[in-house]
């Protein structure tokens, strides 16, 4: 691993600085994006893991890492806004249809036996409403004002007026907001057994269920590029100034 985790280490740091890191977090359900801020031991004792179990995990990982992981801490963050707005924010964009189709058509067949599928379309309806807005700030406000930031430290300039007074403003916005949409999608996780198929489900059922869980994976993986690396860096930048 590129840092030494100890049980002090922010899971934000560990995971910003070695991706691969994610995976063991993700395996026992622990938050390593909206609330990375925690250390490992605050985050273990949350989900009802030893923290010793994550640490021996991290530190099996192979010491080098592949030549094709991206160093996403070490890029500028005009690129990263960049890739996140073409990976991610396309990814969103492009699954919300079908998953919108997918849980109210499911909630319809299956509802009356299954409450808890009705409910689970009414979340995702909320999440793609929230999504929508959401990107759109990032991609018309957020992210412009962030890359000018960049832009003016490396000539030595003046920084862009703020309309919001300072960055940390829409960023604590922002971070709300991932807020909601995690916990929104912990919560269908949790009412599907982890979107586990129940022996009766048809096909769109199944289906859904793993839209459902390709979704919250690449929230999680978009969520820490934005919590953990783009906002830091963003408010370390207007502080720099």
């Amino acid at each position: 691993m590129t840092l030494t985790a100890t049980p002090d280490t922010t899971i934000r740091d560990i995971v910003a600085a070695d991706y691969r890191t994610a995976a063991v977090f993700q395996r026992h359900h622990i938050d390593f994006c909206c609330h990375g801020g925690r250390t490992i031991d605050q985050g273990c004792r949350t989900a009802g893991v030893e923290p010793e179990v994550v640490l021996a995990q991290l530190a099996a990982l192979p010491a080098s890492v592949p030549e094709d992981t991206p160093r996403f801490d070490s890029w500028s963050a005009r690129a990263l806004a960049d890739y996140i707005v073409d990976t991610h924010h396309g990814y969103v964009r492009q699954a919300i249809p079908l998953l919108l189709q997918h849980t109210t058509k499911v909630a319809k067949v299956h509802g009356a036996r299954h409450p808890e599928l009705v409910h689970i379309a009414d979340l995702f309806c909320r999440v793609a409403a929230e999504m929508d807005s959401h990107m759109m700030k990032e991609e018309r406000v957020l992210f412009p004002f962030i890359a000018a930031l960049e832009d003016a430290a490396g000539a030595s300039s003046a920084p862009p007026a703020a309309p919001f007074g300072t960055v940390a403003n829409p960023i604590h916005l922002m971070e709300s907001e991932h807020e909601f949409v995690g916990d929104a999608m912990a919560e269908m996780r949790h009412l599907t057994n982890g979107f586990t198929p129940p022996a009766e489900a048809c096909t769109t059922w199944r289906v859904c269920l793993q839209e459902l869980d390709a979704f919250e994976k690449d929230l999680h993986a978009h969520v820490h590029l934005e919590n953990n690396i783009l906002f830091p860096r963003a408010c370390a930048l207007e502080c720099a100034r």
